[in-house]
């Protein structure tokens, strides 16, 4: 994966902030939104846009477009720098090689503990049954 390059590919759109700001937020369009089309994308390999694209589905529409939104600063460039990071860490943790787990057994002492608490509880439900005759 190459960064500078799948730079060159996102499309930004930019739109007018909302909440507190007074007069300044109604005329200056500092929101912005990354598109990051990873189908088309030539910054990645055929095998990494199917990791990203199974690894994070939920963030993907329809069309099959990354949306990323940043309205955190009163400016514009910070916006995009921020959108950009957001895009880099998406990206990055997406694509990390997942640790394979180690199978361990458990220990005898946990697995006596285990048992022992079974036991309390089970007498402890035997004794609040009705007693018959």
């Amino acid at each position: 994966m190459i960064f500078n390059e799948i730079i060159s590919e996102c499309e930004f759109r930019f739109s007018r902030s909302g909440g507190k700001g007074g007069q300044h937020v109604n005329k200056v369009e500092t929101k912005v939104e990354l598109i990051f089309r990873i189908k088309e994308s030539e910054g990645l390999n055929e095998e990494e846009k199917n990791l990203i694209l199974e690894r994070i589905k939920n963030k993907i529409n329809a069309k099959g477009e990354l949306i990323l939104t940043s309205e955190k600063s009163r400016s514009q460039t910070r916006n995009k720098e921020d959108a950009l990071l957001k895009l880099k860490k998406t990206l990055e943790i997406s694509l990390r090689k997942a640790k394979r787990r180690k199978a361990t057994k458990m220990p005898k002492a946990v697995r006596e503990k285990i048992l022992k608490s079974k036991k309390i509880r089970s007498e402890k439900k035997a004794n609040r049954k009705k007693i018959r005759p």
